[in-house]
């Protein structure tokens, strides 16, 4: 997608590019009420929603959808925006544009989420970005849940139920050489080296036990039965089982030591 130059019928590698201060005067104007000024700004500013969309490069498949919604988050943002306020338009429109992203991804996920769960986390989306209109910063879940008036417990399943689901192989970094994708931050700590090394040591250590023992151990650290129904499937005593058993430990943790 990244590499795209035709997007929703809008050839990228000829959009314009102008300064902050073109935009800031440009931006006057559209608020006089110039309908010409409007479009020239909205053209003007694509590039800032083609920007957003490459941020969500696993989903190339729905680009020109993005782009479109990316589009209706542009048009909010230019609505929106103080011009008063001394911030650069790109600082209050990417979160607008990235919202508009995020809520239609959202809604068109395979993994269903219920009505009511959807309410409350696009409630709890609604005062999250009020509060940063509003205080220029962005809130904790605390005070999230304080404005919706619900427990922030309700607010945070909430909010992940209509997370973005990411693929493992979802792009996470690029320095033009190599790419680093989701899986490779995720540590699988049940097949580390440390325990492959155990693995084997323990196989190399139960080759040394004795038919009894190994089954002894068997039955009673996999099918989970006790020692006095080993005994009585085996046909020994107990007493016999559990010294069994502790030689064959004994013997297993000496030799993995």
């Amino acid at each position: 997608m990244s590499n795209k130059v035709v997007i929703s019928g809008v050839n990228t590698s000829t959009l314009p590019k102008l300064k902050n201060n073109e935009i800031m005067e440009l931006l006057k104007q559209v608020k006089a009420g110039d309908e010409f000024a409007r479009d020239k700004f909205v053209v003007a500013n694509l590039r800032l929603v083609l920007s957003v969309v490459q941020r969500f490069s696993g989903h190339c498949d729905k680009a020109d959808d993005m782009f479109q919604v990316g589009c209706v988050g542009l048009l909010k943002a230019i609505d929106n925006f103080d011009e008063t306020l001394n911030v650069r338009f790109s600082t209050y429109a990417v979160p607008m544009i990235v919202g508009e992203i995020r809520r239609y991804i959202r809604d068109n996920n395979c993994l269903r989420v219920s009505r009511s769960i959807r309410d409350v986390a696009y409630k709890a989306l609604q005062a999250k970005e009020e509060f940063i209109k509003k205080n220029n910063c962005e809130p904790s879940l605390e005070e999230i849940a304080k404005l919706v008036e619900l427990p922030v417990s309700e607010v945070t399943f909430a909010l992940d139920a209509i997370s973005e689901t990411l693929s493992l192989n979802e792009p996470i970094y690029n320095d033009g050489n190599e790419t680093i994708r989701l899986m490779d931050q995720i540590a699988d700590e049940k097949n580390c080296d440390e325990s492959v090394v155990e693995k084997l040591s323990l196989t190399d250590a139960i080759k040394n036990l004795s038919p009894r023992e190994k089954e002894i151990l068997l039955m009673r650290y996999y099918v989970g039965k006790t020692q006095m129904e080993v005994s009585e499937e085996v046909g020994i005593s107990q007493a016999q089982v559990s010294r069994l058993e502790k030689n064959a430990l004994k013997t297993i943790k000496s030799f993995i030591e």
